[in-house]
């Protein structure tokens, strides 16, 4: 994992609230995994199951428990070594934010509102009437409906479609091809054994600081809506149905399915391929 930026120990110590055991002057600027690292690498030990490779690994120094035993280069001890892994690795990372500006290629509908700083790529197109917020990166390819809310500071990375009147809160994620908004899944039978479809067309709501993987889909319902509350996490290849509420801060992982009308609550964990089914009530936590 190669990153752009350098820090010291020390700076980071600092900003992740460590205690440094070691050359607080050493720069760091990649993370890397204890048998990979070496000089100028920083690694770290979250898991027991690896604690036999401290002792040979080339790292210049290694984030690790607050009571771990010495490592053979300087040490970060951490009260939660892999949540300051996950804070290093955010103050290490490079900056690949597009520059602010709408690309030529890119359509923007008439009575569209984009907010100061963003980036709207090529090819991407932003329906009529909608409003995206200020610094909100929209990338190539990306759909934006008609009647679309989007809050400040989200990426849109490419191919993502968001339908009609659907709106999405701030510092919101959507990975590559993820659907929101989609028709949901309603037909009522008709006496000849056929289906009348049943119109879609009340809205999807991603609240505040969701994050939505890779080609995953969520569902607008007939009536009501469709809503995922703030700090979810939702991983790839995940269906959501129409009308299903998901609280807050649950995490679901890589293709879980829940039918339509469920609850889900706060702080849940839906495991990989976890499936739910509709109008079905599931408590916190």
């Amino acid at each position: 994992m190669i990153y752009s930026r350098r820090l010291t120990l020390r700076e980071l110590a600092g900003r992740l609230g460590c205690r440094l055991d070691g050359d607080g002057s050493i720069e760091v600027g990649r993370l890397a995994t204890l048998e990979a690292a070496g000089p100028g690498d920083l690694s770290f030990l979250a898991n027991p199951k690896y604690a036999s490779q401290v002792a040979a690994t080339r790292a210049s120094a290694v984030i690790v428990a607050e009571d771990a035993a010495p490592a053979p280069c300087a040490m970060l001890r951490a009260r939660d070594p892999y949540l300051a892994f996950a804070c290093a690795a955010a103050l290490l990372a490079p900056d690949d934010r597009p520059a602010a500006g709408v690309s030529p290629a890119a359509h923007v509908g008439p009575g569209a509102v984009i907010g100061p700083g963003c980036h709207i790529g090529a090819f991407a197109s932003v329906g009529d009437g909608a409003v995206i917020g200020a610094r909100t990166v929209v990338h190539p390819h990306a759909v934006i409906y008609a009647g679309v809310t989007i809050g400040d500071d989200c990426v849109l990375h490419a191919h993502v479609s968001i339908r009609e009147r659907c709106s999405v809160g701030n510092r919101v994620v959507i990975q590559n091809g993820a659907v929101i908004g989609s028709d949901g899944f309603g037909f009522a039978p008709r006496p000849d054994g056929t289906y009348q479809k049943i119109p879609q067309a009340a809205p999807v709501v991603i609240e505040d600081d969701v994050e939505i993987g890779a080609n995953t889909t969520i569902d607008r319902p007939a009536v009501g809506e469709t809503r995922i509350q703030s700090g979810t996490k939702i991983d790839n290849l995940v269906q959501v149905a129409h009308g299903v509420r998901v609280g807050r801060n649950v995490m679901l992982v890589a293709q879980v399915g829940i039918s339509g009308s469920t609850t889900i609550g706060d702080s849940s964990v839906l495991a990989g391929q976890v499936g739910v089914a509709g109008h079905l009530h599931i408590g916190k936590g």
